[in-house]
């Protein structure tokens, strides 16, 4: 891959890494200021299910963080772009679809498919 692809890729994950960092500390504090929205058990059922769809929504926001951050390592490395399983190189579609891909199409399909 030529060095002005990845610079383009480079970018995109910079940014997307720095959306989620700012969404992950915004719901911080938005947590740190949450209350109990009464004291009837309906209430407290509403309050409870929201806590958990944050925190779920929370928690794929730190995993996709993570993949961010892997592929920005993979840049630096010099391995961006390549198959982490057979090492072919990722389709460029894939790439521009999800950029932090680690795996080419065929051997994604794999994977989901034992796992």
């Amino acid at each position: 891959m030529d060095k002005s692809r990845i610079k383009k890729f480079e970018d995109i994950l910079s940014k997307k890494r720095e959306e989620l960092r700012l969404s992950l500390s915004r719901s911080q504090e938005d947590r740190q200021e949450a209350q109990e929205f009464g004291r009837d058990e309906g209430d407290r059922a509403t309050a409870s299910l929201s806590k958990e769809m944050v925190f779920r929504q929370k928690a794929q926001e730190r995993g996709l963080l993570m993949l961010v951050d892997a592929a920005l390592g993979r840049i630096s490395q010099g391995t961006f772009g390549e198959c982490l399983n057979c090492g072919q190189e990722i389709g460029a579609n894939r790439l521009n679809a999800v950029p932090w891909s680690r795996y080419c199409i065929t051997c994604q399909e794999l994977i989901v498919e034992q796992g």
